[in-house]
């Protein structure tokens, strides 16, 4: 019979595994809330800022164009100002700000978005990462939000790539 102060004995490296492992939710938090201090400029404008990072993304690598059936066929040029443009941006958006929101605690939101992007859009995690670049291009450039916004939103942007990343290979998609 265990006594009633019993503490199971814990490794030093185990201990440091959990004190680094805090630390690192710590360091999501506090760069989920950086970014959230700059972010009603970004969700005021979801439409606008949206579609200006798609345009930016179909510019700068023509390619992923074709991802998105809906605007494949249409040359660059006429989807300036389209309202469909804006509206899957601002979805795109709004899921990044869904997640920020969570503030680390992103779980089902990163494994839905990975089933979705690898099921049905087929979307490489190669492109989702131009995706997540162009996003902090577009959103530096517009000066939306601060340096240090800037640099969180960065460490926010690798976290999210690195999960569906490890859910692309659990579901075997290397796309």
């Amino acid at each position: 019979m265990k006594p009633s102060f019993y503490m199971p004995i814990v490794t030093q490296f185990e201990l440091h595994y959990l004190i680094s492992i805090s630390l690192i939710e710590e360091q999501k938090m506090a760069d989920c809330d950086q970014v959230l201090r700059c972010w009603s400029a970004v969700e005021a404008d979801y439409g606008r800022l949206g579609g200006e990072i798609l345009l930016c993304l179909f510019r700068e690598h023509p390619h992923t164009q074709l991802l998105f059936p809906k605007f494949a066929t249409i040359p660059l040029a006429e989807l300036e100002g389209n309202p469909e443009v804006e509206k899957h941006g601002a979805v795109v958006l709004g899921k990044l700000g869904e997640i920020l929101k969570a503030k680390g605690d992103h779980t089902s939101v990163l494994k839905s978005l990975a089933t979705t992007h690898v099921n049905i859009h087929k979307v490489s995690i190669e492109n989702f990462k131009l995706l997540t670049g162009t996003i902090l291009k577009v959103l530096s450039e517009k000066a939306v939000l601060n340096a240090d916004g800037q640099a969180a939103l960065s460490n926010v942007v690798d976290g999210i790539t690195a999960g569906m990343e490890g859910y692309y290979r659990e579901m075997g998609f290397l796309g």
